[in-house]
């Protein structure tokens, strides 16, 4: 796996703290910093998710892909998956995530609890890489609420 992040500030005005991300499988993203009213050339102008924001998307996204694969191959009639997190981070540099809450969101037709638990749960602790690097410095939580569709 790779990726080049290029900053796309260089001599351009207005855009100090703007980068590119650019995947191996040939996709992009935009990160951009928050403004920074006191010295505007060390701030972004909040184009875009902040780093941070796009590793926390980033373990929201392999976890909800891990849930909707399994329930899929327990044969469960997934409609709809989607999970908020919830994370606070140190106070000090470096301000890694210290607390990760991800409540899903999950509707299918007759799905039972115990299915949605059990996918919830080999995500958390079998299959989301995200996830479990993350829980080397945050504790990892989960709930979620079941919609019978």
């Amino acid at each position: 796996m790779e990726c080049t992040v290029s900053w796309t500030g260089g001599a351009a005005a207005g855009s100090a703290m703007s980068f590119l991300a650019e995947t191996g499988s040939g996709h992009t993203l935009v990160m951009d910093g928050p403004p920074d009213a006191g010295r505007p050339e060390n701030g972004g102008r909040n184009l875009a998710p902040r780093p941070m924001e796009t590793v926390l998307a980033g373990a929201g996204g392999c976890a909800a892909y891990d849930v909707v694969l399994i329930l899929r191959r327990g044969r469960h009639r997934v409609q709809q998956c989607s999970v908020k997190l919830n994370a606070e981070r140190a106070e000090k540099d470096p301000k890694v995530f210290t607390k990760i809450h991800l409540h899903f969101t999950v509707a299918g037709k007759g799905i039972p609890p115990a299915a949605v638990e059990r996918a919830i749960a080999l995500s958390r602790d079998t299959y989301c890489s995200a996830a479990a690097m993350l829980a080397k410095t945050a504790a990892i939580t989960t709930s979620f609420e079941l919609i019978d569709a």
